[in-house]
């Protein structure tokens, strides 16, 4: 059985080379050559690199990139990747990494005094080139980009170099020790599970079956020559790696030699001498370097001062397409601001890459980045108890460790669809060798980001190594989910006449939504076929040793819908409707309104009513009148009707009673006046598929107005997107699909702007640019209203302000006679938050 399995993921892992594949690039000339490097710890051995350098396309002098391979990889697969960065001006090394591809040498892992020291020379090399820009003499502006074995040889040579200037490590370790023999105890490698099917494909073969790397396939790859004996028992490693994989293997126990050796090759022992900023790229289904691996790294790096940013995307070497797209932009964007200093808008603090359905016309996955200014790590921004229930219960290891469960396998999960929001990954547990415990149905959906925690109690004796993993349930409606294919490995141990004892256990980190009516279900096994197990048949009872799971959590992240509402494939419908209607009414502009009919008011409402189907009302009564000049805010708690005001402004939806006049003009669904107003209500919604600036233009074009009349440029430059106004919507940010929508609210520069939640998303130096755009949009005669629930910055933004609760009108005015009156009647120092407060109280 195991054999076949082996078989099945190694032809799964020659099958899945575009899961990371940067796209191709115009054709760039490589200069190939051999270079010739000294290193060992004396600095006496000598080795050949097979290397590949691409000059920049425009010429003259370029910051440098080396772009490193995967494991089991060479220079010659990173051919499409090096070209891009070429013709995007960028001077690019490739080479063969020791004992890989035409290159002499062996594998060393990594090690401070083989493979960092041969990446320096590399750097020598280019600051003789005259194609590369240098900092100094003998320094090159020069970053290093590359995955899993690529991304640690980036992370090493930054902290033992300290003339890189930028780094992108993708999928990489931190502490490999730990990786390979982990322990979700925390008790460290020592105490770890043996992850026997991932270090076979790496020590097996003389590493060359996986290149699960940066841009790279997973490939196998014949030798390039006949192998010596020695070379077939350990391939081309190091004899001290050899000799020590060859000890794990048997006993499946990591020895201090191991974990010395492995540790020596672990960016985390040197990350605090990092000073390039570094932007982490770590794929969210992956169980080989799993998402704690670079949050080890990101925590070690940041603690030194320097500059880093964590991303989780959809890919690892588990599966996944890798969102080569986006990775590319991400990776580019930080090479533009931290090599070129162009000014590139970079990734914020920590982005997570969520499933948003399929676009209907491409069939392809649609995806959202959810960003947040700061790095929540693995515990959240906060904590989410979820009560678990469930009797202790008996479970058997059975003889030999097998018949085996299988979640973590190698390739497996991602041929199933692993890892991604509501797909279906491996799990199968054996009857007799698992417990389960599980929460009653969800009340309200619950998003999951970090690692969650729960403690156990074991009881038996002697040493018992166990399985936790977390599963979505959703009764009748598709099998349990396990969220990346990913379980917790740990290892107990009973003390002599104790019975039992007890462990606090770290499930794996994932990002995944549970949904309403869900449950979480705890599975806690004795064996699994991605690790070592023991052979000694055994039993064991397992039980809560406390009911909570605690869940950590990350609000800033949760504003973004993860599916994508109806509205965003209805927009193409309703903008033919919108030009339909023009069309009908044969004119873009509104007939000016006869003298005293209100012509220069940009807004007035009158008794407007509208009421739910219960009989509710949504809005009751409500009246108010906005002049020129005046960025008004809108105010009110959840469920006061703002949004449903705002909806009827545009023509949406009809009140049941009341007016609205727009510049003197009554509002209905398609009426001409409603040219003079943009709008930008319930989040932002654009055809994926399409570029920021294709977006823009399609729906100015549905508008029926002249091009000349969109003031494109100005709109842009509120956006501020740069470069990626030319990229899929799909790859965008919140932040960035937010600034586009305002943008797109701009077109025109329409006399009254009505905007919902502007800054949602936006971090602090963006939101102070917006609140300077909107009081220069008023100050040119134009009217603004704004909801939002960010009081102080209402109060820093708007000139007046209107307050509803439960659909009626509270209070209206300028915000300092406002804010004045409050002062004087209740002692209150000059806060909006004070006032609304109080002005929201029960008025009942």
């Amino acid at each position: 059985m195991r054999r076949v399995v082996a078989l099945l993921v190694v032809l799964v892992l020659a099958g899945v080379g575009a899961w990371l594949a940067w796209p191709s690039a115009p054709e760039v000339r490589a200069q190939e050559q051999r270079i010739t490097v000294l290193d060992g710890p004396a600095g006496d051995q000598r080795v050949e690199l097979d290397t590949a350098f691409y000059p920049p396309a425009g010429g003259g002098r370029a910051p440098a990139v080396l772009l490193a391979h995967g494991f089991g990889g060479d220079k010659d697969g990173m051919r499409a990747q090096a070209r891009r960065l070429a013709a995007d001006g960028y001077a690019v090394l490739t080479w063969s990494a020791r004992g890989f591809g035409a290159s002499t040498g062996q594998i060393a892992l990594n090690s401070p005094d083989y493979e960092v020291k041969d990446v320096k020379q590399l750097v020598d090399w280019l600051a003789r080139r005259p194609e590369v820009r240098l900092d100094g003499p003998g320094d090159p502006r020069v970053g290093i980009a590359g995955g899993s074995y690529g991304g640690s040889i980036a992370l090493m040579t930054a902290a033992h170099d300290s003339r890189i200037d930028a780094i992108v490590p993708q999928i990489t370790w931190a502490d490999l020790a730990d990786a390979l023999f982990p322990d979700a105890t925390g008790k460290g490698p020592e105490n770890g599970v043996f992850k026997r099917m991932w270090a076979g494909f790496f020590f097996g073969r003389g590493g060359g079956e996986i290149q699960g790397l940066g841009g790279l396939a997973a490939r196998a790859q014949a030798p390039a020559r006949p192998l010596t004996a020695e070379e077939a028992r350990c391939g081309r490693f190091t004899p001290d790696i050899c000799r020590v994989y060859q000890q794990v293997a048997e006993t499946g126990r990591a020895t201090p030699e191991a974990v010395a050796l492995l540790r020596a090759s672990s960016p985390v022992t040197v990350a605090g001498r990092i000073k390039a900023p570094t932007l982490l790229l770590q794929g969210q289904r992956d169980s080989l370097f799993p998402l704690g691996q670079a949050d080890a790294n990101a925590r070690a790096i940041a603690a030194a001062g320097t500059p880093v940013s964590v991303a989780w995307f959809d890919g690892g070497h588990d599966g996944g397409d890798g969102e080569s797209d986006w990775l590319y932009e991400q990776t580019t964007s930080w090479f533009g601001r931290h090599l070129k200093g162009d000014g590139s808008p970079v990734a914020k603090a920590f982005t997570v890459t969520r499933d948003a359905g399929r676009d209907p016309g491409t069939r392809q996955r649609v995806r959202v980045h959810p960003e947040t200014g700061g790095y929540p790590g693995l515990g959240g921004t906060a904590t989410t108890q979820v009560t678990l229930s469930g009797p202790d219960q008996n479970v058997a290891n059975p003889p030999g460790g097998s018949p085996a469960a299988i979640s973590t396998v190698p390739g497996i999960s991602g041929l199933l669809g692993g890892g991604g929001q509501g797909n279906v990954s491996v799990s199968l547990d054996m009857p007799g060798q698992s417990a389960s415990f599980e929460s009653a149905p969800l009340t309200r959906p619950l998003q999951l980001t970090g690692s969650p925690t729960v403690r156990l109690r074991v009881s038996g004796k002697g040493e018992v190594t166990l399985f936790a993993k977390l599963l979505d349930v959703a009764d009748g409606v598709q099998p349990p989910t396990l969220p990346a294919g990913l379980v917790a490995p740990f290892r107990v141990t009973i003390p002599e006449g104790a019975g039992s004892t007890e462990a606090t256990v770290a499930l794996p980190a994932v990002d995944r939504l549970f949904a309403a009516g869900h449950r979480l279900r705890l599975t806690v096994s004795t064996t699994d076929m991605g690790y070592a197990t023991p052979a000694r048949a055994a039993s064991y009872q397992v039980g809560l040793a406390s009911a909570a799971l605690a869940v950590p959590t990350v609000a800033a992240l949760e504003t973004p819908a993860t599916g994508v509402a109806w509205w965003v494939w209805a927009m193409p419908l309703v903008a033919v409707v919108i030009a339909v209607a023009l069309l009908v009414t044969g004119r873009n502009r509104p007939r000016p309104a006869s003298a005293g009919s209100g012509a220069d008011v940009p807004l007035e409402i009158s008794g407007l009513t509208k009421a739910y189907r219960n009989g509710d009302k949504a809005v009751d009564g409500l009246s108010f009148r906005v002049e020129r000049g005046q960025v008004l805010g809108l105010l009110g708690p959840n469920g006061a009707g703002k949004t449903t005001t705002m909806r009827m402004m545009m023509g949406l939806i009809r009140p049941d009673d009341g007016e609205i006049r727009i510049f003197g003009e009554p509002v209905t669904p398609g009426a001409p006046v409603l040219s003079r107003l943009g709008s930008f209500v319930e989040g932002p919604g654009f055809l994926p598929h399409l570029s920021g600036r294709d977006n823009l233009e399609l729906y100015w074009a549905a508008t029926g107005r002249p091009a000349e009349d969109a003031r494109f440029a100005e709109a842009l430059e509120i956006a501020g997107l740069g470069k990626a106004l030319e990229r899929a919507v799909r790859t965008y940010s919140q932040g960035m699909r937010q600034r586009l929508a305002i943008a797109q609210a701009m077109l025109g520069l329409p006399d009254l702007l009505v905007l919902d939640e502007p800054t949602n998303g936006l971090d602090p130096p963006q939101i102070r640019e917006m609140r300077e755009v909107l009081k220069r949009y008023a100050r040119d005669g134009r009217t603004v209203i704004v909801s939002s629930h960010l009081l102080a910055e209402v109060e820093q933004t708007c000139s007046h302000v209107v307050v509803m609760h439960r659909g009626r009108l509270v209070s209206a005015g300028p915000v300092s006679v406002l804010l004045d009156g409050a002062a004087r009647t209740n002692g209150h120092g000059p806060r909006l938050e004070d006032v609304f407060l109080d002005l929201i109280g029960d008025k009942s």
